[in-house]
Protein backbone atom coordinates (compact mmCIF):
# COMPACT_ATOMS: atom_id res chain seq x y z
CA UNK A 1 0.00 0.00 0.00
CA UNK A 2 2.91 2.37 0.66
CA UNK A 3 4.05 1.82 -2.93
CA UNK A 4 0.57 2.72 -4.17
CA UNK A 5 0.53 5.95 -2.15
CA UNK A 6 4.04 6.82 -3.38
CA UNK A 7 2.85 6.18 -6.92
CA UNK A 8 -0.03 8.61 -6.43
CA UNK A 9 2.37 11.27 -5.19
CA UNK A 10 4.68 10.86 -8.19
CA UNK A 11 1.76 10.87 -10.62
CA UNK A 12 0.26 13.92 -8.95
CA UNK A 13 3.51 15.88 -9.21
CA UNK A 14 3.90 14.97 -12.89
CA UNK A 15 0.34 15.93 -13.75
CA UNK A 16 0.60 19.23 -11.89
CA UNK A 17 3.82 20.11 -13.75
CA UNK A 18 2.27 19.19 -17.07
CA UNK A 19 -0.77 21.30 -16.37
CA UNK A 20 1.25 24.38 -15.44
CA UNK A 21 3.32 24.17 -18.61
CA UNK A 22 0.41 23.79 -20.98
CA UNK A 23 -3.33 24.22 -20.46
CA UNK A 24 -5.45 23.05 -23.36
CA UNK A 25 -8.82 22.50 -21.74
CA UNK A 26 -11.39 25.10 -20.89
CA UNK A 27 -12.30 25.92 -17.29
CA UNK A 28 -15.67 26.70 -15.79
CA UNK A 29 -16.70 29.55 -13.57
CA UNK A 30 -15.75 29.18 -9.92
CA UNK A 31 -19.46 29.56 -9.04
CA UNK A 32 -20.61 26.58 -11.16
CA UNK A 33 -21.89 23.51 -9.33
CA UNK A 34 -21.03 20.42 -11.40
CA UNK A 35 -22.76 17.06 -11.15
CA UNK A 36 -21.22 13.82 -12.33
CA UNK A 37 -20.88 10.06 -12.22
CA UNK A 38 -17.86 7.98 -11.28
CA UNK A 39 -16.75 4.39 -11.00
CA UNK A 40 -13.65 2.31 -10.56
CA UNK A 41 -11.77 -0.46 -8.81
CA UNK A 42 -11.27 -1.09 -5.09
CA UNK A 43 -8.23 -2.90 -3.68
CA UNK A 44 -9.44 -3.54 -0.14
CA UNK A 45 -8.25 -5.29 2.98
CA UNK A 46 -9.03 -5.56 6.67
CA UNK A 47 -6.61 -4.19 9.23
CA UNK A 48 -4.46 -6.91 10.75
CA UNK A 49 -4.62 -8.35 14.22
CA UNK A 50 -3.51 -11.70 15.56
CA UNK A 51 -6.14 -13.65 13.62
CA UNK A 52 -5.73 -11.85 10.28
CA UNK A 53 -2.05 -12.32 9.52
CA UNK A 54 -2.70 -14.35 6.38
CA UNK A 55 -5.25 -11.99 4.84
CA UNK A 56 -4.71 -10.50 1.38
CA UNK A 57 -6.25 -7.67 -0.62
CA UNK A 58 -9.54 -8.25 -2.45
CA UNK A 59 -10.56 -6.64 -5.73
CA UNK A 60 -13.98 -4.97 -5.87
CA UNK A 61 -15.66 -1.99 -7.46
CA UNK A 62 -17.21 1.35 -6.59
CA UNK A 63 -19.75 3.38 -8.56
CA UNK A 64 -22.02 6.34 -7.92
CA UNK A 65 -22.77 10.02 -8.34
CA UNK A 66 -21.23 13.25 -7.04
CA UNK A 67 -21.56 17.03 -7.00
CA UNK A 68 -18.59 19.43 -7.03
CA UNK A 69 -19.52 22.60 -5.14
CA UNK A 70 -17.05 25.55 -5.26
CA UNK A 71 -16.87 27.40 -1.94
CA UNK A 72 -13.89 29.72 -2.60
CA UNK A 73 -11.21 30.27 -5.18
CA UNK A 74 -9.44 26.92 -5.70
CA UNK A 75 -11.53 25.23 -2.96
CA UNK A 76 -14.52 22.91 -3.43
CA UNK A 77 -16.61 20.41 -1.47
CA UNK A 78 -17.52 17.19 -3.25
CA UNK A 79 -20.22 15.02 -1.63
CA UNK A 80 -20.72 11.61 -3.22
CA UNK A 81 -23.08 8.64 -2.96
CA UNK A 82 -21.35 5.36 -3.87
CA UNK A 83 -22.00 1.66 -3.86
CA UNK A 84 -18.64 0.26 -2.79
CA UNK A 85 -17.25 -3.22 -2.13
CA UNK A 86 -14.82 -3.79 0.75
CA UNK A 87 -13.44 -6.95 2.36
CA UNK A 88 -10.39 -9.19 2.12
CA UNK A 89 -9.06 -12.58 1.03
CA UNK A 90 -7.21 -15.37 2.83
CA UNK A 91 -5.59 -18.72 2.01
CA UNK A 92 -5.32 -21.62 4.44
CA UNK A 93 -4.79 -25.38 4.55
CA UNK A 94 -6.92 -27.96 6.39
CA UNK A 95 -5.72 -31.58 6.55
CA UNK A 96 -3.51 -31.04 3.53
CA UNK A 97 -6.26 -29.43 1.41
CA UNK A 98 -5.82 -25.83 0.31
CA UNK A 99 -8.72 -23.41 0.58
CA UNK A 100 -9.21 -19.77 -0.36
CA UNK A 101 -11.79 -17.58 1.31
CA UNK A 102 -13.01 -14.06 0.66
CA UNK A 103 -15.00 -11.69 2.83
CA UNK A 104 -17.39 -9.45 0.88
CA UNK A 105 -18.55 -6.35 2.76
CA UNK A 106 -20.72 -4.06 0.62
CA UNK A 107 -21.67 -0.53 1.64
CA UNK A 108 -23.60 2.49 0.47
CA UNK A 109 -21.01 5.16 1.23
CA UNK A 110 -21.24 8.94 1.42
CA UNK A 111 -17.77 10.52 1.14
CA UNK A 112 -17.56 14.29 1.69
CA UNK A 113 -14.28 15.42 0.16
CA UNK A 114 -12.70 18.85 0.61
CA UNK A 115 -10.75 19.59 -2.56
CA UNK A 116 -7.99 22.07 -3.36
CA UNK A 117 -7.16 22.80 -7.01
CA UNK A 118 -3.47 23.58 -7.51
CA UNK A 119 -4.35 24.27 -11.15
CA UNK A 120 -7.81 24.15 -12.77
CA UNK A 121 -7.65 20.47 -13.74
CA UNK A 122 -5.65 18.94 -10.86
CA UNK A 123 -6.76 18.66 -7.23
CA UNK A 124 -5.89 17.06 -3.91
CA UNK A 125 -8.65 16.03 -1.51
CA UNK A 126 -9.31 14.84 2.01
CA UNK A 127 -12.40 14.20 4.06
CA UNK A 128 -14.60 11.69 5.89
CA UNK A 129 -16.52 8.78 4.39
CA UNK A 130 -19.71 7.57 6.05
CA UNK A 131 -20.94 4.09 5.14
CA UNK A 132 -23.98 1.90 5.74
CA UNK A 133 -23.43 -1.85 5.34
CA UNK A 134 -25.93 -3.50 2.99
CA UNK A 135 -24.41 -6.96 2.61
CA UNK A 136 -21.87 -9.23 4.31
CA UNK A 137 -21.01 -12.65 2.88
CA UNK A 138 -18.12 -15.11 2.96
CA UNK A 139 -17.12 -17.32 0.05
CA UNK A 140 -14.92 -20.42 0.49
CA UNK A 141 -13.37 -22.35 -2.39
CA UNK A 142 -11.62 -25.72 -2.33
CA UNK A 143 -8.57 -25.16 -4.52
CA UNK A 144 -8.17 -28.90 -5.13
CA UNK A 145 -11.53 -29.65 -6.76
CA UNK A 146 -12.94 -26.14 -7.39
CA UNK A 147 -15.98 -26.62 -5.16
CA UNK A 148 -17.18 -23.40 -3.52
CA UNK A 149 -19.84 -22.23 -1.09
CA UNK A 150 -21.21 -18.84 -0.04
CA UNK A 151 -22.73 -17.95 3.31
CA UNK A 152 -26.03 -16.18 3.82
CA UNK A 153 -26.02 -12.44 4.38
CA UNK A 154 -24.86 -11.89 7.98
CA UNK A 155 -24.71 -8.07 8.02
CA UNK A 156 -26.94 -7.94 11.10
CA UNK A 157 -24.12 -9.57 13.07
CA UNK A 158 -21.67 -6.75 12.20
CA UNK A 159 -21.44 -3.02 12.80
CA UNK A 160 -23.77 -1.49 10.20
CA UNK A 161 -22.01 1.93 10.32
CA UNK A 162 -18.57 2.52 8.86
CA UNK A 163 -16.46 5.66 9.17
CA UNK A 164 -13.30 6.20 7.14
CA UNK A 165 -10.91 9.04 6.34
CA UNK A 166 -10.11 9.57 2.66
CA UNK A 167 -7.05 11.11 1.03
CA UNK A 168 -6.75 11.36 -2.73
CA UNK A 169 -6.14 13.26 -5.94
CA UNK A 170 -7.69 13.71 -9.36
CA UNK A 171 -6.84 15.03 -12.80
CA UNK A 172 -9.26 16.06 -15.59
CA UNK A 173 -7.99 15.55 -19.12
CA UNK A 174 -10.93 17.52 -20.47
CA UNK A 175 -13.65 19.66 -18.94
CA UNK A 176 -15.68 16.46 -18.43
CA UNK A 177 -13.43 13.38 -18.14
CA UNK A 178 -10.92 12.72 -15.38
CA UNK A 179 -9.09 10.05 -13.39
CA UNK A 180 -9.32 9.72 -9.62
CA UNK A 181 -7.33 7.96 -6.90
CA UNK A 182 -8.13 7.72 -3.21
CA UNK A 183 -7.07 5.81 -0.11
CA UNK A 184 -9.70 5.35 2.61
CA UNK A 185 -8.51 4.30 6.07
CA UNK A 186 -11.16 2.81 8.34
CA UNK A 187 -11.81 4.32 11.76
CA UNK A 188 -14.67 2.20 13.12
CA UNK A 189 -14.55 -1.49 14.03
CA UNK A 190 -16.27 -3.90 11.62
CA UNK A 191 -17.37 -6.05 14.57
CA UNK A 192 -20.54 -5.14 16.44
CA UNK A 193 -19.63 -6.62 19.83
CA UNK A 194 -15.87 -6.67 20.21
CA UNK A 195 -14.59 -8.57 23.29
CA UNK A 196 -12.63 -6.41 25.70
CA UNK A 197 -8.88 -6.49 25.08
CA UNK A 198 -9.09 -7.69 21.45
CA UNK A 199 -7.94 -5.62 18.48
CA UNK A 200 -10.40 -3.80 16.27
CA UNK A 201 -10.74 -4.84 12.62
CA UNK A 202 -11.15 -1.96 10.18
CA UNK A 203 -11.81 -1.52 6.46
CA UNK A 204 -9.01 -0.10 4.33
CA UNK A 205 -9.13 0.43 0.58
CA UNK A 206 -7.31 2.00 -2.34
CA UNK A 207 -9.58 3.24 -5.12
CA UNK A 208 -8.78 4.24 -8.69
CA UNK A 209 -11.26 5.08 -11.41
CA UNK A 210 -12.82 7.49 -13.88
CA UNK A 211 -15.14 10.45 -13.35
CA UNK A 212 -17.42 12.24 -15.77
CA UNK A 213 -18.84 15.73 -15.09
CA UNK A 214 -21.95 16.87 -16.91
Amino acid sequence: MKKLILGIAVLSTSLAFAQTTTTTTKTTSSSDVRFGIKGGMNVSSLSKDGSLDDQKSKIGFNAGVFATIPVAESFSIQPEVLYTQYGSKADYTVLGTKYSSSTHLDYVAVPVMFQYNFVPNFYLEAGPEFGLMVSAKNKVKNESNGASSTTDNYKDDLNSFNLGIGLGAGYYFTDNIGITARYVAGVTDVAKDRPNGSDAVRNNTFQVGLAYKF
